[in-house]
């Protein structure tokens, strides 16, 4: 069980669908952002052909482009409203094939410190069933007062 975070900044569902908005590769690949809660964030990926790799299965990067994607924006609903967040290293285990008709990401923030925050985000491919086919946990940097801005 998680503990329950309190957001620094009232207005973090706006601003993490704003920042989400400029994503220009979230945009690329058709991914929406659908949950923004207090240390969490989903991120749904319908399937597409040309998101494949060679078996036709979702390619691995893409899986770890929107866990990654998942687990900032977790952390970026913690931050205060000044802040923007950078992720500063990953670590993801492909467990299955990426096989289904939609993707979905959700990560959950583990810590939220002033520098450092750490982000487990899971991927399931949902078809028939949902299996999960990845698991990540990030190390998200926060950023202020760099020309960095959400």
């Amino acid at each position: 069980m998680l503990p329950p975070f309190t957001p620094l900044d009232p207005d973090f569902d706006a601003r993490v669908r704003a920042s989400f908005d400029k994503q220009a590769v979230m945009s690329t690949i058709g991914a929406r952002l659908t949950r923004v809660a207090p240390g969490e964030v989903t991120i749904e990926l319908p399937f597409r052909r040309d998101l494949t790799q060679q078996h036709g299965f979702l390619h691995a990067g893409i899986v770890a482009t929107i866990v990654d994607s998942a687990c900032g924006y977790a952390a970026l609903t913690l931050m205060p409203h000044d802040a923007a967040v950078l992720t500063a290293e990953y670590k993801v285990n492909l467990l299955a094939p990426a096989s289904g008709d939609v993707f979905v990401a959700r990560a959950s923030v583990l810590k939220s410190g002033k520098t450092l925050t750490v982000a487990r985000g899971d991927a399931f491919a949902v078809g028939a069933d949902e299996k999960i086919v990845a698991t990540m946990l990030a190390t998200i940097m926060t950023v202020r007062d760099r020309g960095i801005r959400d």
